[in-house]
């Protein structure tokens, strides 16, 4: 195995030049660290990362936990945050909860075995407290994403649920809609209850009445609840459309409805918090409120490298991006509601 030795050797420099190379620290000329470098390029020289790390007091390595992977929000946001972090010399571990508190207490202790720098923390909601709470006793610095738990102070990466999702119920209202269902996620994740505050304002400031049996709540996670929509549309005055608190709910949502037999927007409208992602380029059918998800995860990252090096001084931020409302086939304008 090559060592650092074998390099100083070669180049002509003391062990202590080469560590100084490899660590970024001291005074060196170009003309030192070029050769040093160019001999390491040479042996084809790997520094020890463990040793590294105990210089530097770093390990140059991020974690992103997210709540589900196959959702084209979080995987946008991933793609964010891991550009980001390999431009300021960090590699990205990725832990993937699917909406589950036991699996993300799993991926909070290996984190905290594994000692990263810091963390980007989009959690499962009200119920992460104590995983949050643990990294907070293990001081490893983290942002949260996407989400807030109560009981917690951090940094904040959120999107704007409760305005988005007034809008995109406006847009309904404002197409004749007046029996709108909304399909929402757990009432113990943030981004749940703001989007039906949001779905709650618009029916206000249009006088109509907020009806308990035109919302349900499933897993944000996957639309596998078909009662809940059977239930809809079994009511006396069923809707003529759907807000899906988030796009894995409206493809599950939309592919349900076709099973029954109707079709989108002809027999139903539906329309949902998040894009698609790739499929919104191939077939733009769904109207959405679209977020920003590769700036989630970049301006995560930035965020939470300036609470590394600034410590628990630093006051605490909220970052809050708007969502775009993407007016596209999904919505069917009603004559007579």
């Amino acid at each position: 195995m090559i060592t650092i030795y074998d390099i100083a050797k070669k180049a002509n420099v003391s062990a202590m030049t080469v560590s100084r190379v490899i660590n970024n620290t001291g005074k060196i000329s170009e003309a030192t660290r070029k050769r040093v470098k160019q001999v390491m390029e040479e042996l084809h020289y790997v520094p020890n990362s463990t040793a590294r790390s105990l210089v530097l007091q770093k390990t140059m390595m991020l974690s992103l936990l997210i709540t589900d992977i196959t959702n084209p929000f979080f995987t946008t946001v991933a793609r964010g945050a891991e550009d980001t972090a390999r431009k300021f010399g960090y590699k990205m571990l990725f832990g993937n909860s699917d909406e589950d508190y036991t699996k993300e207490s799993e991926y909070v202790d290996s984190i905290v075995s594994t000692r990263v720098d810091g963390v980007l923390f989009a959690p499962a909601g009200d119920g992460s407290l104590d995983h949050l709470t643990r990294l907070q006793k293990h001081r490893i610095p983290f942002v949260i994403l996407d989400r807030e738990v109560p009981g917690i102070e951090s940094d904040l990466v959120l999107g704007d649920s409760k305005e988005g999702a007034r809008r995109l119920v406006e847009h309904l209202l404002q197409l004749g809609h007046r029996r709108i269902a909304l399909v929402n996620g757990s009432p113990d994740v943030s981004t749940a209850r703001l989007r039906q505050q949001g779905y709650a304002d618009a029916l206000k400031l249009a006088d109509i009445p907020y009806d308990d049996e035109l919302v349900v709540h499933i897993s944000y996670r996957d639309f596998r609840d078909d009662g809940a929509l059977d239930r809809l549309l079994g009511l006396e005055r069923p809707p003529t459309a759907i807000f899906a608190a988030n796009n894995v709910l409206a493809v599950g949502m939309i592919r349900a409805l076709r099973e029954r037999g109707l079709r989108v927007p002809d027999d139903v409208s539906v329309v949902c918090f998040d894009d698609l992602g790739l499929a919104s380029v191939l077939d733009p059918f769904l109207t959405v409120a679209a977020q920003p998800a590769y700036q989630f995860g970049a301006l995560g990252v930035q965020m939470l490298l300036e609470r590394i090096e600034a410590g628990p001084e630093l006051q605490r931020r909220t970052i809050m991006l708007p969502s775009e409302l993407m007016l596209r086939s999904s919505v069917r304008p009603l004559a007579d509601a």
